[in-house]
Order: structure tokens, then sequence, then C-alpha cells
């Protein structure tokens, strides 16, 4: 009977102690984004892989990983991790911000727009989308409605470049009062 008593309790020691000691998704992302903040990409990244592979529905995880991969210069890595975001949390609005300046660093403007705008649509006062989309407006040559977002985003909070805003207001296009 003592046998079994021990065998039992030694069980329930197997059972508990690797839950104790396991690692869960987000605490991969924690130090994931404690290597981020020091500037160590690499380290980083193999910690929100980490998260992915524990958890691969866990959309800050890859959201954050897609961000490490731009930061490398790896955009069609983030713009998989930001699409892959996306599509665990189709209402990520910031996953959607981050892969339109995924496609604006690549000259994909035009997705770049529809992500900014996705965004925007999901939090209709997210500033740095606005901001984001302003700027694309104005390479394709918008500059009305980069006029127009550049002032959105202030008025939510974001200091917009000055310089931008004054290249804006001299545009001949753009019929603002200086």
């Amino acid at each position: 009977m003592q046998h079994q008593i021990a065998l039992f309790l030694l069980g329930i020691l197997f059972v508990c102690i690797p839950s104790v000691y396991a690692q869960t998704a987000v605490d991969y992302v924690q130090k994931g984004n404690a290597y981020y903040t020091q500037g160590r990409y690499d380290q980083a990244i193999a910690y929100y892989t980490e998260a992915i592979d524990t958890n691969p529905n866990f959309a800050k995880a890859y959201d954050n990983r897609g961000v490490a991969y731009a930061q490398k210069g790896n955009l069609s890595g983030a713009i998989s991790d930001f699409t892959m975001a996306i599509a665990n949390n189709p209402n990520d609005a910031e996953a959607y911000n981050n892969r339109g300046h995924a496609y604006a660093k690549l000259g994909n403007f035009l997705q770049a727009v529809s992500d900014y705008s996705k965004a925007i649509k999901i939090n209709p006062n997210y500033a740095k989308a606005y901001n984001n989309r302003a700027h694309v407006f104005y390479d394709i040559k918008k500059y009305t409605r980069a006029w127009d977002d550049a002032q959105k985003a202030e008025a939510l909070g974001v200091t917009v470049d000055p310089d931008f805003l004054e290249e804006l207001k001299q545009h001949p296009s753009l019929s603002i009062h200086h």
C-alpha cells in the first residue's frame, strides 16, 4: 500500500513539475520583447519563433517577429508574419499597419494604402496609420489626401514631421491657405 501511495505521489510530481517549468507562448514573447528592445533582433526572433511553436495561433508572436524581421531588412519574412498575424486575428489594426509599412518600404504603395486603410477602418483613432498613409499618399502624388491624413494624425496626437508638412503646404496642387 505504501508503495502504491509513493508511486501515486511520484506520478503527481511528474505531471505537475513540467507544468510549473513549462514556458508559455506569452513567456517567450516577453523574452523576445526584452531582446528586441536591446536591438538583439536575432535573439528576439528566436523567442518569437518559440512562442509560435508553442502556440501556432498566437497573432502577437507573428506580429512581433514580423517587426523584428523588418528591422533586419527581411521585408518578405515580415510581410509573411504580418499576414499570419492577420489570419489569426483579422481585427489586428497594428498588424495591418505594420504590413502596410513593409509594403511601403518595398515600393508597393497601393498595397500599403490598402493595409493602412484597413487598420484605420478597424481603429478609426489609429493616428500612426493615418501618418503612415499620409506619407504613402504623398509618394503616389495624392497630395490632398496626404494633407488630410497628416492633419488627422496630428489631431489624434501624433507629431507629424514638420518638414513633411511644410513640403505638403508648398505643393501647388494643394489648395490650403499658407
